[in-house]
């Protein structure tokens, strides 16, 4: 029997970067989380203790702050593309994801954190080959009507009543792979119009279930922007459950909730094309 190593990979996890443009009184900044992983020629440090393919992790992370320097930091996608073929140098797959948190101007160089969603990109580079994909965190949304959830299966341990009305509420996690490359502000127009068109789904479909909702949300995606090529959704069901008043004589006509944390279910899926191009490495 031999017993040999898959999958091994390596890289510089959560590198927080904030940058800051300085343009007279009026500042820009982009808040960033990096993620760098290595992967391809790596197998001689795991199993013989030999370092000469590994660039360190260090290295990685002092390569993510100059860059920023030395590039800036505009649309997320080409700075997590510069970084990935910076490092593709070094191995022969390179995959660099970058999260970045939402500020809001309140004026000049002062700003408040967003409450919205955070923003996502990820980029592999294999040679000359790039993938990316965008994506959002943490969108949460949520309808006080238009949904229901009854007719499903029944073991001896459900008792969850069927309901014809109820609260539907979620944080979407979602990100989508593209048919071709954009560049300049094209990512960010195509980032706004994906998470507006998800909201909008979410908000139009009347629910039978979270997973009508789920497919509902990609189709859409798909229906409006012929570049992107599939969607993969991850929706985790924020239950909120009617308080039952009656023990101090009121009558709760479906307006007080206690919104529950956990446990919660969690619906995901993809939603794609059927003449998509090959994912390749994307995923």
């Amino acid at each position: 029997m031999a017993i040999v190593l898959e999958g091994g990979r390596y890289g510089k996890a959560e590198v927080r970067l904030l940058r800051v443009t300085r343009d007279g009184a009026s500042h820009d900044i982009r808040d960033l989380n990096v993620t760098v992983t290595l992967s391809g020629d790596v197998d001689a440090s795991y199993v013989a203790g030999d370092n000469s393919s590994v660039l360190t992790t260090d290295a990685q992370k002092n390569a993510v702050f100059a860059f920023a320097k030395t590039h800036g930091v505009g649309e997320i996608e080409e700075f997590a593309l510069l970084l990935a073929r910076h490092f593709a140098a070094f191995q022969p797959v390179a995959r660099v994801h970058v999260a970045q948190y939402p500020w809001e101007r309140v004026r000049g160089h002062s700003f408040a954190r967003g409450g919205r969603e955070t923003r996502t990109a990820t980029v592999t580079c294999r040679g000359e080959e790039a993938w990316v994909v965008s994506g959002l965190e943490d969108l949460t949304l949520l309808n006080t009507a238009g949904s229901e959830f009854r007719g499903f299966a029944r073991d001896a341990y459900t008792t969850l009543p069927e309901t014809t009305d109820r609260i539907l509420a979620t944080a979407v996690s979602a990100r989508w792979r593209h048919t071709g490359a954009l560049s300049g502000g094209a990512w960010g127009e195509s980032y706004a119009a994906v998470a507006g068109l998800l909201a909008e789904a979410f908000a139009d479909t009347y629910s039978h279930s979270l997973q009508e909702t789920l497919f509902a949300m990609g189709r859409q995606v798909l229906a409006k922007l012929d570049g992107i090529a599939e969607v993969r959704l991850s929706l985790p069901n924020k239950h909120h459950i009617e308080v039952d008043l009656s023990p101090f004589g009121l009558d709760n006509s479906s307006e007080v909730f206690y919104p529950a944390d956990r446990p919660y279910g969690l619906i995901e899926g993809t939603v794609a094309r059927d003449d998509a191009p090959p994912a390749g490495l994307a995923w």
